[in-house]
């Protein structure tokens, strides 16, 4: 019992950090504490922020799905909120009704099989878990791509408004209705909440919290000096948008040439896995041993502990953060 527990984690273990890996580089902490720090005092917004999200959270009303899953949800705020940055309109409970059901059916998948309960349990509860999880990221990762390539064109268009007489307010409504996408549904809100009798700074405040993206953040923050210190906004957007643009550039001649390591750190990583399951499926007798025979679960715990620290050092090789 004990070998096929230390396999079970040791498989637990290695997806958890080849996830880790490949999920690419997070922001750090000093960059987070000079934005918070950068918000405070130019933008004067962090009250009315925190009220406007005490309101949501006040008048959201969850079903009875929501509210049992958010019973087990280890941090069911957090969730919400990578569920609100996909842009779709999913909610708690159906999250968890789909990692419970993909859980299920591969335990149960396995469990005919033929593999140890505990082990099926824990693989089961892994893919439950982290498959949801990825395909939120992916989401989020693909939104906030399409967003970032479309803002330059929309700080482009405010320059051009702002040029031609317009204030800043209607301008924005006017790259909602032109640029499609993301960016036109973002800006789109900013205008509902100016109309409703909300400050641009707390509107604009609340959409980068909820994007969470550096373009933005540049974006608000450059707003909330140009008010205090005075200028020309149409300048200043000009050369943000310039900077993003270089911006963009950089990160894909980076991606290029990062591409070839990429590509064999997944290779590497995945054709051990994908040759073990192939041959379990197709002849689980000569794999048996690997459930069965001491010697080898523990020659397996090992080689799944080197393999995940060698592709986890590969891929924070290639990872980058612009």
């Amino acid at each position: 019992m004990f070998p096929a527990l230390l396999l079970a984690f040791s498989g637990c273990l290695i997806v958890g950090l080849i996830a880790l890996a490949f999920s690419g580089p997070s922001q750090s902490k000093a960059k987070s504490r000079r934005m918070d720090s950068l918000k405070a005092r130019h933008s004067g917004v962090g009250e009315g922020a925190a009220q406007a999200q005490m309101r949501r959270a006040l008048t959201q009303r969850d079903t009875k799905l929501d509210s049992f899953v958010t019973r087990f949800m280890p941090k069911p705020d957090m969730l919400r909120h990578r569920l609100v940055m996909t842009g779709k309109t999913w909610t708690l409970g159906k999250y968890g009704a789909v990692c419970a059901g993909i859980a299920a059916v591969i335990f149960v998948l396995l469990a005919l099989k033929g593999m140890p309960f505990l082990i099926a349990l824990f693989i089961g509860l892994a893919a439950g878990m982290g498959l949801p999880h990825k395909f939120i990221s992916i989401l989020i990762k693909r939104r906030v791509n399409q967003f970032t390539a479309k803002f330059p064109d929309a700080i482009e268009l405010l320059v051009r408004g702002l040029r031609s007489g317009l204030p800043i307010t209607e301008t924005m409504t006017v790259v909602g209705q032109e640029v499609p996408g993301p960016v036109g549904v973002e800006f789109r809100l900013v205008g509902d909440r100016v109309k409703i009798g909300r400050t641009l700074e707390a509107s604009l405040q609340e959409t980068a919290d909820r994007l969470q993206t550096p373009e933005f953040q540049f974006f608000v923050i450059t707003l909330a000096i140009q008010r205090e210190t005075g200028g020309n906004l149409a300048e200043t957007l000009a050369n943000l948008a310039d900077v993003l643009r270089k911006r963009a550039q950089m990160k894909l001649k980076i991606k290029a040439m990062s591409s070839e390591s990429k590509a064999s750190a997944y290779i590497v990583g995945s054709l051990p896995f994908f040759v073990f399951f192939t041959v379990w499926f197709m002849n689980p007798a000569y794999m048996a041993g690997f459930f069965h025979e001491t010697r080898l679960e523990i020659a397996g715990c090992l080689g799944l502990c080197w393999m995940g620290v060698g592709v986890f050092i590969m891929a924070k090789m290639c990872s980058f953060e612009i």
